[in-house]
């Protein structure tokens, strides 16, 4: 008896962290310290001394049960950007600049091409977001994970000088706000996706004329990362009051984050284009209005504050880092909270 018949390929281990290596050094920065393979990952901050405070900031989260559809799909080289994604944009929403970024890979056994086409997205979206993949994990669980089944989760770590931290202190009665279009359902709702539609290859593979495409591709889309975005928004001289990334529980859930005592944010639902893929969902699903809202991003995955005299170089710096921005409400005085009308 060994390791090998108790299910655990240690050489199949080894052949994984050799694929990715390719991957992995395309989204290296000059501050990284040592290469892929050691206990730890190491990452200088010599650089950042000029900053008056530095601060840390962090964020850690997983892909959730978007994972069955690339299970479904055999389809694994995008989810590693949706792994990023959410954690980067937390840290960019607070003023951050992501900084490094590491994966944990959790599965039945380890298929070392699989792994490492998971680790290909992982790279795309560091590479997107500017921060080094300096290290991670694939742990092979078998009896615990289905064989062809896995989980995904990843760490990332930035940085802020502490006076230019979003926080919504600077939040004012009448500043505008502005939502960054997203790139479809991203990483949430998920399990309420699979409720509404059959999890089969057929359906997936439906052509739907109002998406342009198949379902499964269509929900599949990975996550938009906007960290170039908001830096290019701070780099125009615009000064943030407050930001929302608009992840799990939606609008109704999220938006209150960004604002402080005594205001509400009040957003006009028709100010902009909602994908076509939530009507369909809406509609195949019989979900209420409210819900939609209270689950989804519906169209918009980043709502910034900004002072009125700011839009339109808010908006030209988004477009400038290939988003689509709009104008989508405001902030006034009242309960804090936010009014969908």
């Amino acid at each position: 008896m060994d390791y090998r018949n108790a299910g655990v390929d240690i050489e199949a281990g080894y052949k994984s962290v050799e694929l990715m290596k390719q991957y992995v050094k395309t989204t290296a920065r000059p501050e990284m310290l040592g290469g892929l393979g050691g206990f730890s990952g190491a990452f200088s901050m010599e650089g950042f001394k000029s900053m008056e405070k530095p601060t840390l900031v962090s964020g850690t989260d997983g892909v959730g049960t978007k994972l069955k559809l690339a299970f479904l799909m055999n389809k694994h080289d995008t989810v590693g950007i949706d792994c990023v994604a959410m954690c980067v944009n937390d840290i960019a929403c607070a003023g951050g600049e992501p900084l490094f970024f590491l994966d944990y890979i959790a599965c039945g056994k380890n298929y070392p091409e699989k792994i490492a086409e998971i680790v290909k997205g992982v790279a795309d979206g560091c590479r997107q977001a500017g921060a080094a993949l300096i290290g991670g994990e694939t742990a092979e669980m078998p009896g615990f994970y289905p064989q062809d089944e896995y989980d995904l989760a990843g760490f990332a770590v930035g940085i802020v000088d502490e006076k230019d931290m979003i926080t919504g202190a600077d939040l004012e009665p009448g500043d505008t706000l502005v939502g960054l279009a997203s790139s479809g359902v991203h990483s949430n709702g998920f399990s309420l996706v699979r409720k509404i539609f059959d999890m089969t290859q057929e359906s997936l593979d439906t052509y739907y004329p109002e998406l342009d495409g198949k379902l499964g591709d269509v929900l599949l889309v990975p996550t938009k990362i906007y960290v170039r975005a908001l830096k290019n928004i701070r780099l125009s001289g615009v000064r943030i009051h407050a930001c929302s990334h608009i992840t799990g529980g939606g609008f109704y859930e999220n938006v209150p984050r960004m604002l402080k005592d005594g205001v509400c944010a009040k957003i006009d639902k028709n100010s902009y284009p909602v994908p076509p893929i939530f009507r369909l969902m809406a509609q195949k699903g019989e979900v209420e209005e409210k819900v939609m809202y209270n689950t989804y991003n519906m169209g918009i995955g980043m709502v910034l504050a900004v002072r009125p005299e700011d839009v339109e170089k808010t908006m030209q710096a988004a477009r400038d880092a290939g988003e689509y921005p709009y104008v989508i409400g405001k902030i006034e005085e009242g309960q804090k909270g936010v009014i969908l009308c």
